[in-house]
């Protein structure tokens, strides 16, 4: 899963011209759920939302105070293309987000843990699927991106150190580079 945080003085949804959610001094979440995560990553980055030093303390020191600790609001819009790929050609792939059914449960699942782990009333949300206009007011600016670990990259680490041998012990060289 992956998201891009911005702490926000103001921020609001419309779609069709009517206002879905708003929000006051907080962070607006732009989400985005991978084909592989699970509830652990959903989870996760609910908790890494909420906890995210991104104010200064009232003497002045920085990146000491979360959501939480201001008793800022959240206000949550999904975005699958976060995830989108730009290595090849000038048009955007999606294959790097969730589709369907399992985004929206995803997604959903995620608003729902912010909720729990906050103060629901404190936690709004967008339209999942929708042509959304969102406006803000940031605050710094400040944006910054985060990513659950990923069931395929942990499972890359948790490789046994012999696989990792064997991996390298069946290379050789070409016989030309060897004379």
């Amino acid at each position: 899963m992956k998201a891009i945080l911005q702490r926000v003085a103001s921020a609001s949804v419309t779609v069709d011209t009517q206002l879905i959610s708003s929000i006051g001094r907080g962070v607006l979440v732009f989400a985005a759920v991978a084909p592989d995560d699970t509830t652990k990553e959903v989870e996760s980055m609910a908790a890494k939302v909420l906890k995210m030093k991104m104010w200064p303390d009232d003497a002045g020191g920085t990146w000491k105070r979360s959501v939480q600790d201001i008793e800022g609001e959240v206000l949550c819009v999904s975005q699958f293309t976060l995830l989108a790929s730009t290595k090849k050609g000038s048009k955007p792939d999606f294959h790097g987000a969730a589709g369907g059914e399992t985004a929206r449960e995803l997604y959903d699942h995620f608003v729902l843990k912010v909720q729990e782990l906050y103060e629901k009333d404190k936690v709004k949300n967008g339209v999942f699927q929708a042509m959304m206009q969102v406006n803000l007011q940031n605050d710094g600016p400040v944006t910054l991106e985060i990513q659950t670990n990923r069931a395929k990259a942990s499972e890359k680490d948790q490789a046994s150190p012999e696989a990792k041998d064997e991996k390298k012990s069946n290379f050789e060289l070409p016989r030309e580079l060897l004379e």
